[in-house]
């Protein structure tokens, strides 16, 4: 078995740049919710010193000094630049395992071992030939190893961007320059240990006794050891298993005071993680109900939740409304400024296995063809263009993204326009 691991290089900053060239070389960040913390920066930003989860508020003298461009979040088009570069890998290659938003492991057994370089190579051109977004490739015998190799040629410009790790001398000398807290799975708790027992290198860890480490770390920390020995212990995962969870949150733009604006805000949360359920099709069998005012902010302090158990699975966005809005009347109190409230979905089941009851009304066929339609529009014409009236029309609640780049990918108002005629005339 080969693995490939393609990551695709500071995801977030590489799509804000693919829509505007002008930034390439300068430095780029990207912001958390309420455009609070540094969540992604550019190799430049990371030279010019910014640090990673650093509050924006706290570098404001060094982003105007070496003129930062700083972005909020722009989940949707993060969101289609993944899935972009994920159909641009399922074309390459028989097999592959997504396993984040910018990172995807590829079996690649079907090629030579004197062809994987060249084919890394060929990857990594289609992608930014196809998305405009640049990878790092790495290759190895296990996923492990691919990880491994995958920071080497992140971080080391000799390589070009993709790295064969081979079991040879001169393999085993980059594991040696590899620090174990480079090795995939190894944590804080972990670091210190292998710190203590005088493991201080990848190379280290490799030439470590299995059994020994097993005693102390269990069958993780043991297959740590034989994945860096080339012993396969995750072989690929094409079919991700399903969520048990699914949680959609934010905090609000401005502490919120009245039932109407938590209402709509609450609402607008079970509508998405309905949407969710939906794309997975999956089905959920109860949901959470949290509400929380700011615990930093002066003043009345109150955090609360309530579960509702649904009477059959379901992942219609009436049905999910519905219950939040009885969960939110229970959970609703005067006198308090609320920062965040969420919908976290449990007990998630694929919509294949589902056993209603007799009197089950959530999943009968007129609602979902009700539910199908309106997911065809808002496909077709943006996000919440149908959506239902509780939800609201005031969106002030929202969080804050004064540096919210156009959704230029899943916005027809926010297609570029290219005027060839001005083009012409220059």
């Amino acid at each position: 078995m080969l693995f490939a691991l393609v990551d695709c290089n500071n995801f977030y900053c590489s799509c804000e740049k693919v829509f505007y060239p002008a930034l390439e070389g300068k430095p780029v960040v990207v912001l958390s919710n309420n455009d609070g913390c540094i969540i992604a920066r550019s190799e430049e930003a990371k030279q010019a010193g910014i640090k990673m989860g650093v509050p924006v508020f706290e570098i404001e003298e060094l982003i105007d000094r070496h003129n930062v461009h700083v972005f909020s979040t722009n989940y949707a088009l993060y969101g289609d630049f993944s899935q972009r570069v994920m159909s641009t890998l399922a074309e390459l290659v028989p097999d592959m395992e997504i396993y984040s938003i910018d990172e995807a492991f590829l079996d690649v057994s079907f090629k030579k071992p004197e062809e994987l370089e060249a084919f890394g190579r060929t990857i990594r051109e289609t992608v930014m030939k196809h998305t405009g977004i640049p990878v790092s490739i790495g290759i190895a015998a296990t996923k492990t190893l691919a990880k491994t190799a995958n920071h080497l040629a992140k971080s080391n410009d000799q390589y070009q961007g993709v790295l064969y790790l081979k079991d040879d001398k001169n393999s085993e000398e980059m594991l040696s320059e590899t620090a174990v807290k480079e090795v995939w799975g190894v944590g804080e708790k972990y670091e210190a240990f292998f710190k203590k027992a005088g493991i201080l290198s990848a190379l280290d860890l490799k030439q470590a006794d299995p059994n020994r480490i097993r005693e102390h770390l269990g069958i993780v920390g043991q297959r740590l050891v034989l994945e860096l020995n080339g012993t396969v212990c995750y072989p690929l995962n094409d079919n991700p298993d399903v969520k048990k969870e699914i949680c959609t949150s934010r905090s609000f733009g401005h502490p919120i005071e009245t039932y109407e604006e938590l209402e709509q805000a609450t609402t607008t949360y079970a509508g998405k993680v309905a949407t969710k359920l939906r794309r997975e099709k999956s089905l959920a069998n109860s949901m959470l109900v949290f509400v929380m005012t700011n615990k930093y902010a002066r003043g009345p302090q109150y955090v609360n939740y309530k579960i509702v158990k649904f009477p059959g699975p379901t992942n219609q966005t009436a049905a999910l409304i519905h219950y939040a809005v009885i969960a939110l009347k229970a959970l609703y109190k005067k006198g308090f400024k609320y920062k965040k409230s969420g919908i976290i979905v449990s007990d998630v089941i694929p919509q294949s296995g589902q056993q209603t009851g007799l009197w089950d009304e959530t999943q009968k066929p007129k609602n979902t063809r009700l539910t199908e339609v309106i997911d065809r529009i808002n496909e077709q014409e943006g996000i919440d263009t149908v959506k239902f009236a509780i939800q609201g029309t005031d969106e002030s609640w929202k969080m804050r993204q004064h540096n919210l780049s156009p959704h230029y990918t899943t916005r027809w108002e926010d297609l570029l326009i290219v005027d060839l005629d001005k083009l012409g005339k220059k």
